[in-house]
């Protein structure tokens, strides 16, 4: 695997970690400052996830369509 998918590998990784800790810090909270917090993290970790979901997609549509290219595209007999 190359470096650069490693790292969105962990990225996606720490994205579900904030995820979580956004839920369990908000049903353990005792005022609203924190309920901001966790919410803010909360949604910083979806639209974190979504966005290194689609790059992730997208590097596999351009390695697929790379290894492709190495048999000039057409299909094996």
């Amino acid at each position: 695997m190359k470096p650069c998918d490693l790292h969105l590998q962990e990225s996606l990784e720490l994205a579900e970690r904030m995820i979580a800790l956004s839920f369990q810090g908000d049903q353990d909270r005792e005022d609203n400052g924190c309920g901001i917090i966790y919410g803010m993290m909360r949604d910083a970790g979806f639209r974190l996830k979504h966005l290194v979901t689609r790059e992730i997609e997208s590097h596999r549509l351009k390695s697929s369509r790379s290894s492709g290219a190495a048999d000039g595209g057409r299909p094996a007999t």
